[in-house]
């Protein structure tokens, strides 16, 4: 008999449920559903950094990928799937109450920002990320040794003090904060509340600054000596973590029926969408793999022998198990990546907003198709007249820091910068030196990896851009001058969820064993070219000279 695992892949925009045949990896059935409500642009505000999500849209998605997932799916396939896993952004906290119920499902906070899901990429907290990195130097131990030397406002902790600064009312019925990768299995499996709650290794390690060695948290002396409305909420959160490959608990009867499968099936915990991804893709010790879509997330792994003592400078973390059960799980990442080249498309495209609607000489329908075919057309068009450009012909130099720099050395407050503008420079220029930006921003991360002393031996790709644009992965190629393997999967996070919900299912004795039978093939390989290598390698020069001038290193 056929048996499937179900892999659940909450991204930025949408959320995506994979059914996976345990046997083989092979993708039986997909469903991609938008959220409602962030689709509409509710209670987001870019201009401020400031971007939430409310908790209906993951779980009316959740129903509705899932069930829509069987429509596709072969006759009586619901019946047969035999474990759950979910990956998703992060961090991404929520507060929660004394109930263990987000905030923003009360009818008291229903449309209240503040008490939604923080999304990965919000930047509101920067100067709280600070605070934390100043105040983590000046104890006695480090506590951000291991999450690479400074904290994010992209992180948990920065979050949840900035929301409770700010909101009085959410400070007083914040009861904790849970990340999203935790908080979906404890809905599935009925342990929301705090005396059941349990949470994963990944967001845990990664981004909440939980280390064994300290025995979970820093002291609350740490936190209520940041502000003392940070007092006690340490004490609330779960000091034992597990990882992905073991069970959260079984599938309650409630979300059993909404979603048409079994009662009692096993759910595992949940991780990032990239550490996921790259279990997907096969991720060993010596591999780095890049998860490419709005922003990037770069994951490897590293025997315990080889890192030792060793804290790896700048990174998002270095966490026992985080990844894979066993191994060292090392986070990098660029907060803009593909988001990079989406701001430039719509610079390029603000006519067909704001003043082609106020146009006498087209229709409603008219402008509205026109503007449909050109922002679907206009970043492809731009790469292949980008690539025509030789190397180095176009004398721009550009900075990927378009939404600060996450790693090496996390710093939100920086911006991007473009230099070597003329008269001559056209769209297709500036959008090879964006492109370029970008391919410069990933190999600043994997030299500090080699700095560090991690071996990466290879890269493999996924993530839309890596199946999307020839010209992007030609140039990273070039620039990183190393080949890179693309997969053939288009859910390569979802893939690795559904890996580790075949192992909690016990199907596999381990995430090895799963990865071995149902991790993607490679479906292409980018070779790079000698001379483009060698003509890149002067230009990174100018992108760190570029780089070190913005952060006010040279004068």
């Amino acid at each position: 008999m056929t048996f499937y695992a179900l892999g659940l892949d909450y991204g930025s925009d949408s959320v995506r449920a994979l059914l996976v045949d345990t046997a083989n990896g092979e993708e039986v059935a997909t469903k991609v559903v938008p959220y409602k409500r962030w689709n509409q642009g509710l209670y987001s505000d870019p201009a401020k950094s400031r971007f939430r999500q409310h908790p209906l849209d993951y779980l009316e998605g959740l129903e509705q990928a899932v069930q829509g997932l069987w429509a596709g799916a072969p006759e009586g396939a619901a019946q047969r799937v035999v474990g759950i896993s979910v990956d998703t952004t992060g961090s991404t906290p929520v507060p929660v109450n004394s109930d263990g119920v987000a905030l923003a499902l009360t009818p008291e906070f229903a449309d209240n920002p503040n008490a939604m899901f923080v999304l990965w990429k919000d930047h509101t907290a920067i100067k709280e990320a600070q605070q934390i990195t100043a105040a983590a130097a000046a104890a006695p131990e480090n506590y951000l040794k291991y999450e690479g030397g400074i904290y994010s406002s992209e992180w948990f902790w920065a979050k949840a003090l900035h929301v409770l600064r700010e909101d009085p009312a959410v400070r007083d019925a914040a009861y904790s904060w849970v990340e999203h990768c935790d908080w979906m299995p404890a809905v599935l499996t009925g342990t929301t509340h705090p005396d059941k709650f349990r949470a994963g290794r990944c967001a845990a390690g990664h981004k909440v600054m939980w280390h064994a060695s300290w025995g979970g948290y820093p002291p609350n002396t740490f936190f209520a000596g940041l502000d003392p409305v940070l007092d006690g909420l340490r004490d609330r959160l779960p000091a034992e973590t597990y990882t992905s490959a073991e069970v959260v608990g079984l599938l309650n009867s409630d979300w059993a029926d909404k979603l048409g499968l079994p009662v009692e099936t096993p759910v595992g915990f949940g991780a990032f969408d990239a550490h996921m991804g790259a279990v997907g893709a096969n991720v060993k010790p010596g591999v780095l793999t890049k998860v490419m879509g709005t922003s990037t997330c770069d994951i490897t792994v590293a025997q315990y022998e080889d890192i030792g003592e060793k804290c790896i400078r700048g990174i998002c973390g270095q966490v026992d198990g985080s990844v894979i059960p066993g191994l060292v799980g090392l986070e990098a990442g660029q907060s803009a990546f593909g988001d990079l080249y989406a701001w430039f498309r719509d610079l390029l495209t603000w006519p067909l907003h704001s003043l082609l609607p106020k146009s006498d000489t087209v229709n409603e329908s008219t402008y509205k198709a026109l503007q449909e075919e050109l922002e679907d057309k206009i970043l492809a068009a731009l790469g292949e007249a980008a690539s025509r450009i030789p190397v180095g012909e176009t004398g721009i130099t550009a900075l990927d820091w378009v939404n600060g720099r996450r790693t090496p050395d996390a710093d939100q407050t920086l911006s991007m910068a473009i230099s070597g503008l003329t008269m001559g420079s056209q769209a297709p220029h500036i959008f090879r030196a964006l492109v370029e930006a970008t391919a410069f921003g990933a190999r600043a991360i994997i030299e500090r990896f080699k700095e560090e002393g991690v071996a990466i031996d290879s890269v493999v790709v996924i993530g839309g851009i890596s199946k999307k644009s020839d010209f992007v992965m030609q140039t990273c190629a070039d620039v990183w001058n190393c080949p890179i393997d693309v997969l053939e999967s288009e859910q390569s996070c979802a893939l690795g969820a559904a890996i580790f919900a075949a192992t909690v299912a016990g199907i596999y004795p381990n995430v090895e064993a799963a990865q071995r039978a149902m991790a993607s093939p490679v479906c292409k390989t980018y070779q790079p070219n000698p001379e483009a290598a060698a003509q890149y390698n002067q230009l990174y020069k100018q992108y760190q000279n570029l780089g070190a001038f913005v952060e006010g290193a040279l004068t």
